[in-house]
């Protein structure tokens, strides 16, 4: 083994370290929730990300459709990594949905924002049983014009359509990126304004707030993040080191 993968190593236990202790700083409602860890492996060697499983890690996530697909249908992750999750977190277009949904052990869509979307992951899931498929609504809670998502005040609508509409998706939760600017704050409020849509969702359908999730929190704030309630934190560069320009 290198001195970088195991550097690497060292650091995916520190994050989990990180994560232990965060949950034990959290208010009562939370306790026996314990969070969801993505690796998020954009842009790094498949070797990184079969490192990473050796350590334990199970939940990887991955921005582009093409690169997903390349690293899912890898001889040696398919070899290694029988147990591998894939999470899609970044923009989807409609046209690479069909290819995105025949990948290999695909766990999650995390970036549902619209009704078209949803309408043609709904059309496009076949497995053949009734399984359904995994998704997160994602939400523009700093309102962002550069960063996708549905406007707060669209999720209860969405949520009806698909509801209505797409019974082969199940939703588990919101999604959010807060901005930069409120990653340091003690009480970010993108953090909040999430929280306060799964409680008016939660509220509108019924559903029991334990069973609903929230995914919010990256390598900058998702100690925080765990700290207010998150159940998914999608981390990069805190575990694989800083990128290559």
């Amino acid at each position: 083994m290198s001195e970088l993968e195991t550097d690497m190593q060292q650091r995916l236990k520190f994050v989990l370290s990180q994560i232990n202790d965060a949950c034990k700083r959290r208010s009562k409602e939370f306790e026996g929730v314990i969070p969801r860890l993505v690796a998020v492996s954009k842009k790094r060697d498949s070797s990184d990300i079969i490192q990473a499983y050796q350590a334990g890690q199970r939940h990887f996530g991955e921005n582009y459709v093409k690169e997903l697909e390349t690293k899912a249908r890898d001889e040696r992750i398919l070899e290694k990594c029988k147990e591998i999750k894939w999470h899609f977190i970044g923009h989807l277009q409609g046209n690479k949905v069909k290819e995105l949904l025949h990948i290999p052990y695909l766990y999650m869509i995390e970036t549902v924002h619209s009704q078209q979307l949803a309408e043609k992951l709904n059309n496009s899931w076949d497995t053949g049983d009734d399984r359904k498929l995994r998704i997160f609504i994602q939400v523009n809670t700093s309102g962002e014009k550069e960063k996708s998502g549905c406007s707060p005040d669209e999720i209860i609508n969405l949520m009806k359509f698909i509801k209505d509409k797409c019974p082969k998706l199940q939703v588990d939760g919101l999604m959010t990126i807060g901005s930069a600017e409120h990653s340091k704050e003690s009480q970010n409020p993108d953090f909040v304004k999430l929280i306060e849509c799964k409680k008016e969702v939660c509220r509108e359908f019924g559903i029991p707030e334990k069973d609903f999730e929230l995914s919010m929190g990256m390598s900058a704030d998702y100690v925080q993040a765990i700290e207010m309630g998150s159940t998914n934190v999608r981390v990069g560069s805190a575990i694989f080191g800083e990128r290559s320009k």
